[in-house]
């Protein structure tokens, strides 16, 4: 019994049955640690493309760095690092959060170069226009700006979006409660592990698919109507 569920090993299709409920309570915080994790990383990406292409090399420079080391080092080592080393310098996070932070850091690396580029997309001679024109800033960004990139930036976007969620499994390393490891959990009460595993990436594969084809219906929605922000 897990959960107050009772495992039915008779036969595989009631295997799968009786363990799809328990299956369900890991789904709720894989998709729940994905969401958090996009919404750090969209915000996060965002400012560290415009740190990045900020004219003090003192702001620059740092955001490079810190860009560059979040790209080229594993998930696995940065989500260790915050788990394991951070504690020792008194600064503890719950599992959860740690996991979340740890792919919203990692990812919003991906994303600051898909905002990069959405930017540096725009003409020089519209920034010139709203600079000539004393438009401020911020209104050149919401009106100008914003409209124009997201058409171009929302697949990569959204690929980010689907690998995050193929990446949650690796929160099961420190303990987090997900899919995978409640089916490792299974696997070790029944000694069985093929029903549990493939119940597993069967929800993936959905999970992965109706994403992915909610995200195309966005693509073709955002380029007809666009955003009209002023």
């Amino acid at each position: 019994m897990i959960y107050g569920y009772e495992i039915d090993t008779s036969s595989p299709g009631r295997f799968a049955l009786s363990i799809l409920p328990i299956l369900l309570i890991g789904l709720r915080t894989t998709v729940l640690s994905m969401l958090v994790g996009f919404v750090i990383a969209f915000f996060a990406g965002l400012a560290f493309a415009l740190l990045r292409r900020s004219t003090y090399k003192l702001v620059s420079w740092p955001t490079v760095a810190v860009i560059e080391f979040l790209r080229n080092t594993p998930l696995l080592m940065q989500l260790f690092f915050l788990y394991f080393v951070l504690p020792e310098y008194g600064l503890m996070l719950p599992a959860f959060w740690t996991g979340c932070i740890a792919l919203g850091l990692q990812y919003a690396a991906y994303m600051s170069e898909v905002y990069r580029a959405g930017l540096e997309a725009i003409p020089k001679g519209q920034w010139e226009a709203a600079k000539a024109l004393n438009i401020a800033r911020g209104r050149v960004y919401m009106a100008i700006v914003i409209p124009q990139i997201v058409p171009r930036i929302t697949p990569a976007i959204g690929n980010y979006l689907v690998s995050m969620m193929k990446d949650t499994p690796i929160l099961s390393t420190i303990t987090v409660v997900e899919m995978l490891n409640l089916a490792n959990r299974i696997g070790d009460r029944t000694f069985e592990y093929l029903v549990p595993l493939s119940v597993v990436g069967a929800i993936f594969l959905v999970l992965t698919s109706v994403c992915s084809a909610l995200l195309r219906g966005v693509e073709r929605i955002v380029p007809k109507r666009g955003i009209a922000l002023t």
